[in-house]
């Protein structure tokens, strides 16, 4: 016999959406619940979360608070759900998501499908060429200030499903456990790590930013990814007149601008001969500014081009000294291959779309950490000449088997 319920949800998209939480990957949330564990009676879970969902009885468990350190300083507090919340939000976000997607511009480019941040710095790159001037914003904590009045109002307009509505509302004011298990409420915001924030910041920011701008600034070209975002303006007083309105803007929403991150930047290259404060801005992990760069005919000039950052190489360094290469000893060349190498290979895939001269000194201190570790193993190959030679040699016979090996970028061989 078919079960009624009040809320239409199919249980095939509960299963799908276990498959996507499980792709996903991630750690537990405050029930200590791994993917593994909610596994062992799958069925019967999947069935208890369709069964709570479409009766209207699901109330989410608190959301587990894990500060993690910024790339600038300070810290940036990531929500970490349970595993039954990622289910039910990936449920909520199948439904909800095809109904905003086809609103959204294409300059918004943050969490979306088919849109990547290699896109936007791409449509960037060109506008800065065509204009000389960029005003770059950055919201101060977007995910920690979201209005829910507003957002809820923003969600109704596009769904007529109750039970999205009311959901969305629950997940919104579902409070914070601490490490030390103090529990926090929440009144704006939708924390950074839950399924769902994702549409529901880009929802959000499509009505105070994305449409303002196509409506009031029809000549301004913007692209925009998650709370970074980038306009392109013909001078200096459009480009404070912009800051202007939109410092009024944001706050009309409960947001601000990060001034300490905000800036106007003159794009500066061979034919652009004025002066400013700022000739250079980072996006996206990427540094525009004036290079050297070479035309058709291999005559040098100066032109606006983005590469790899200085506070993105600072960051990789960072990761690379914490996998301790030198402390694994025990492990041979192919192990630690296989332990980094697609985390290597991401960074090539990212980084050298642009410029990719600038990211060679990165994988040439990876070079440098593997030669350590071939010192510390190897009572023969202490003497770092020596280990640079073994490594050198292996890596010239076997090129394959480090991602940045096989851009050329090998450890000398002497």
């Amino acid at each position: 016999m078919q079960e009624t319920k009040p809320y239409n949800i199919s249980k095939r998209k509960v299963k799908e959406a276990y498959e996507k939480v499980k792709a996903n990957k991630g750690t537990y949330g405050v029930d200590d619940q791994s993917i593994e564990d909610f596994e062992e009676n799958l069925n019967n879970n999947l069935y208890k979360i369709w069964n709570r969902m479409s009766s209207g009885s699901y109330f989410p468990k608190p959301v587990k608070a894990v500060g993690i350190p910024k790339k600038n300083g300070g810290t940036r507090i990531l929500g970490i759900l349970t595993v039954e919340d990622r289910i039910a939000q990936m449920v909520a976000k199948m439904y909800f998501e095809p109904c905003v997607e086809p609103i959204f511009y294409d300059d918004s480019y943050g969490y979306r499908p088919n849109k990547s941040a290699i896109q936007a710095l791409e449509v960037t790159r060109e506008r800065c060429w065509g204009k000389n001037w960029v005003f770059e914003f950055d919201i101060k904590g977007l995910f920690d200030n979201i209005r829910h009045d507003y957002l809820i109002e923003m969600v109704k307009r596009h769904t007529e499903e109750t039970w999205i509505v009311m959901y969305i509302k629950r997940w919104l004011v579902t409070p914070f456990q601490k490490e030390d298990g103090t529990i926090t409420t929440r009144t704006s915001g939708t924390p950074q790590g839950g399924v769902i924030s994702p549409v529901l910041s880009n929802l959000f920011l499509h009505y105070v930013y994305d449409d303002f701008m196509t409506k009031e600034f029809s000549t301004i070209p913007w692209a925009r990814y998650a709370d970074d975002g980038i306009a392109h303006c013909v001078s200096l007083k459009q480009a404070k007149y912009l800051q202007r309105r939109l410092e009024e803007r944001f706050l009309m929403f409960g947001l601000e601008l990060n001034l300490d991150k905000t800036r106007i930047v003159y794009c500066k290259d061979e034919d652009r001969k004025g002066k400013h404060e700022y000739t250079s801005f980072d996006f996206l992990g990427y540094t525009f500014r004036p290079r050297q760069a070479k035309n058709k005919y291999g005559k040098f000039f100066t032109n606006f081009l983005p590469a790899i950052g200085e506070k993105a190489k600072k960051s990789i360094r960072k990761e690379v000294r914490s996998w301790k290469l030198q402390l694994k000893p025990d492990k041979d060349l192919w192990d630690i291959a296989n332990m980094f190498n697609r985390k290597i290979q991401g960074w090539i895939n990212y980084y050298t779309h642009f410029y990719k001269s600038e990211i060679y000194d990165v994988l040439r201190y990876i070079n440098n950490c593997l030669v350590n570790w071939v010192r510390r193993k190897y009572k023969k190959r202490k003497a770092r000449r020596r280990a640079e030679h073994w490594l050198g040699t292996i890596a010239k016979r076997d090129k394959d088997l480090f991602a940045h090996w096989k851009l050329g970028i090998l450890p000398s061989a002497g």
